[in-house]
């Protein structure tokens, strides 16, 4: 690759974290292209995005910013506040407007049955208050998270809760309207339904793929994403 070959940052969405990227980051590292998976707190999206921003702005040269999950919607804003993003690439991620929650979004999508599986946990603020959090019965994240990961039960003990009111905070500016915009859809998905991945990839009008894989999909096959990011490298760095 070139001295311009843009920095791949990969943002974890929730009841996931940075190892969920390893495999992703092997093979990009392999063919020449820097990658680095940061930590996602999941508080909120302005909160998440404000410190992920903060960060890609210390990155010297291009990025291509990828986010999985809720780490659509953090890395949607993230590019309104850093000037080196080239891309943007969803991962079986939220790819929200300007003004929409994550809330809003998936009471458009067809139902499933995720919500079901999720768990309450009230943990304190450090004002002496409480926050909601959730996280995925240990029970159901193989079903609902990564039916085709051999260790889902490992990943569901790592897993990383996400704050409850951050499915209703509104997005900011859609910076997907102003970047090049690559979306792949995981089908068989049953945290954010397919039908709801392929719409908002036509409203984004991103360059698209699907691939047979669970919502973990860049666990199950760190290869296929990690091919379609390559593209949007290839884009970032002409």
């Amino acid at each position: 690759m070139t001295d311009k070959t843009p920095t791949v940052v990969l943002v974890h969405g929730a009841f996931a974290e940075n190892a969920s990227w390893t495999g992703v980051i092997a093979e990009l590292t392999s063919r020449g292209i820097p990658a680095v998976a940061l930590s996602n707190e999941l508080h909120g999206v302005a909160y998440d995005a404000g410190r992920i921003a903060a960060q890609v702005r210390e990155i010297d040269g291009p990025v291509v910013l990828v986010g999985h999950s809720y780490g659509g919607a953090v890395i949607t804003n993230v590019a309104n506040a850093a000037d080196n993003v080239t891309a943007l690439v969803y991962v079986a991620a939220f790819v929200p407007d300007e003004g929409e929650s994550l809330q809003d979004l998936l009471g458009s999508f067809p139902a499933n049955d995720f919500a079901a599986g999720l768990v309450p946990h009230q943990l304190p603020t450090g004002d002496g208050a409480e926050e909601t959090f959730l996280s995925i019965d240990q029970a159901k994240f193989h079903d609902l998270f990564a039916a085709d990961v051999a260790d889902a039960e490992l990943l569901g003990r790592t897993q990383r809760p996400i704050a409850a009111a951050a499915f209703a905070e509104k997005s900011g500016p859609a910076s997907w309207t102003r970047l090049p915009v690559y979306q792949l859809i995981a089908t068989g998905d049953q945290a954010i339904h397919p039908e709801g991945q392929r719409t908002m990839a036509a409203r984004a009008k991103a360059t698209t793929i699907e691939v047979d894989g669970s919502h973990a999909v860049a666990v199950s096959q760190p290869k296929a994403v990690a091919d379609f990011i390559a593209t949007a490298v290839e884009g970032g760095a002409n």
